[in-house]
């Protein structure tokens, strides 16, 4: 391998595009020369991403609810495969909502759920359909350390993306056969719209106790978007069915 990170000619799709760490991950595949398929709700937003990235023409836009997560196979099949097979997809999108157990509700379960782990069972499910991927594909799901910790107010989220970890395991050996490989990353505090709002919600005391666990700082999207690049490429070609913590030494701090 003589260049081991070149993503040249390669067509990825990034789940969670508009904003944090799908933003970040779509810059980087584009300067490494992918083709990215940038996936999000918004479409507008998407269109202001593509303008960011290196030759913005060589990128598509594909808008599309990934809580629609019967839907989602189709619509990959059709609006994203339909385009061309794909090379890799990166599942970044995510939800994070504080709430005690003792305000627990089917409906908060069901939005957590949906979107951090059925979404991607579904969009995964779709990357394998004939025609939709080339061998030697990656999926790469976004999970978290809070998979790992017990978080008060975090319980479902929690299990969520633990959730993540272990569906990479299984879709990892699930799709072997088809020369899919299956990993997934699990970020600490990462600066994003998503983790000021959390901030925003909690006490001074709060932000500094989170902040102080952080012994290299909170991190940046840039900070996940390399790693995910990683095992995007043939750097890590002989990688599945792992989480790679990326935590600025949270873990062990």
């Amino acid at each position: 391998m003589t260049a081991p990170f070149d993503l040249a000619g390669r067509r990825i799709l990034v789940v969670g595009a508009s904003a944090g760490i799908g933003r970040a991950t779509a810059v980087l595949l584009a300067n490494l020369g992918a083709q990215v398929v940038l996936n999000g709700r918004d479409g507008a937003r998407l269109e202001q991403v593509r303008d960011e990235l290196q030759e913005p023409q060589r990128h598509q836009v594909a808008p599309f609810d990934i809580t629609d997560i019967d839907g989602a196979p189709a619509w990959l099949k059709g609006q994203v495969c339909g385009q061309g097979a794909l090379d890799g997809m990166v599942h970044c999108a995510g939800l994070q909502v504080t709430l005690p157990v003792r305000s627990f509700s089917a409906a908060h379960f069901d939005k957590i759920m949906h979107l951090n782990l059925g979404s991607a069972l579904a969009l995964a499910r779709g990357f394998r359909q004939r025609g939709c991927c080339n061998p030697g594909s990656s999926i790469v799901l976004i999970s978290s350390i809070g998979g790992f910790l017990g978080q008060p107010g975090n319980v479902v989220y929690g299990a969520s993306k633990a959730g993540l970890m272990s569906a990479a395991r299984g879709l990892a050996m699930e799709f072997v056969r088809d020369e899919i490989r299956v990993n997934a990353i699990a970020p600490a505090m990462v600066e994003t719209q998503m983790s000021r709002k959390a901030f925003n919600e909690m006490s001074a005391p709060q932000v500094e106790a989170i902040t102080r666990r952080h012994p290299m700082g909170i991190g940046q999207p840039e900070d996940i978007a390399g790693p995910v690049a990683f095992l995007l490429s043939n750097a890590s070609r002989w990688i599945t069915g792992t989480c790679i913590t990326v935590d600025g030494g949270h873990m062990v701090g």
